[in-house]
């Protein structure tokens, strides 16, 4: 998840929502295309181009937080259900999200303010994403943004005040405190996850595993197997604030996986921590949690 980009502030606005995710870097930016003339059959033989504006491109990058998850998540994934209450857990709510093509899913619009200037998006949807939990390392999302529209100039009010709740996006998910469950089986030796999906033309999508590889046990070791038929990735919040309810929780579920390649380097008198790479050929979904029955989508 290298990206050239800058830090800047990039504000999130759907039809029902509109949050300023505070740290984020970014390589939004224009997009053109050519619209070229063949080249007559006198003359020179060259083929005339015209520069035109094709909407925007670039990816957005940044950590996941206790308030903006359903939102960013939503964004990445395409398609949410109804909030639904969670019960005995105050005012606690579940949403569902499913995983869908490009053109399926929802469009939002982004607000960059990067160097004192303010650029709107309008009409944009996420082509694909990139999530990277590691041990020690905050949860981070980076979505690749595409977009028919150009670039305008946004400017807001002067006295306009957004909600201070809008601007504050709290505590950061971090990898430490990530449970991973393989066809039931909790299994302690995974460093660490990447999901990539890739929406265009259909939904494309593959989860690398890094993993401690350790020595087989009278139970049968800690390899993980060949194929998944169901994996569940759960992250929590550290503070006993929350208590037992949902809430600082998210959950991605996979179905179907089958293992493509061992990618672990075997040259080492370590311990051995490698990635294995899976192509998931089931369904994606995720739940999220939140403290308000807001609608994403």
């Amino acid at each position: 998840m290298n990206v050239q980009g800058a830090d800047c502030s990039v504000v999130v606005r759907t039809v029902h929502r509109e949050m300023n995710i505070a740290y984020a870097e970014e390589t939004l930016r224009d997009a053109y295309s050519l619209l070229i003339e063949e080249a007559a059959i006198e003359g020179a033989g060259n083929c005339k181009a015209v520069r035109k504006a094709a909407g925007v491109t670039g990816c957005v990058v940044t950590p996941l937080s206790i308030n903006a998850t359903p939102l960013l998540l939503y964004l990445a994934f395409g398609s949410a259900g109804k909030p639904v209450s969670v019960a005995k857990a105050g005012g606690v709510y579940r949403c569902s999200l499913d995983l869908v093509p490009q053109q399926d899913s929802g469009r939002f619009d982004l607000i960059q303010d990067r160097g004192g200037q303010r650029r709107f998006f309008s009409g944009c949807r996420v082509k694909g994403f990139e999530l990277r939990v590691m041990r020690e390392e905050d949860i981070k999302l980076k979505l690749d943004i595409c977009g028919e529209n150009p670039a305008s100039i946004f400017e807001y009010a002067e006295k306009e005040n957004r909600p201070e709740s809008e601007r504050q996006v709290g505590e950061r998910f971090n990898g430490n405190n990530v449970g991973y469950k393989i066809n039931g089986i909790e299994y302690q030796n995974i460093y660490g996850v990447t999901l990539v999906s890739r929406k265009q033309g259909g939904t494309r999508t593959e989860l690398w595993i890094k993993r401690a590889k350790q020595k087989e046990t009278a139970t049968g070791g800690f390899e993980l197997p060949d194929c998944i038929e169901k994996m569940s990735i759960t992250a929590q919040l550290v503070r006993q604030r929350y208590g037992q309810t949902c809430f600082g929780t998210f959950r991605i579920t996979l179905e179907n996986l089958v293992m493509v390649s061992d990618e672990t380097n075997v040259n080492s008198a370590d311990a051995v921590i490698g990635p294995l790479r899976y192509y998931v050929s089931g369904a994606v979904s995720a739940d999220v949690f939140s403290c308000g029955n807001e609608v994403l989508q």
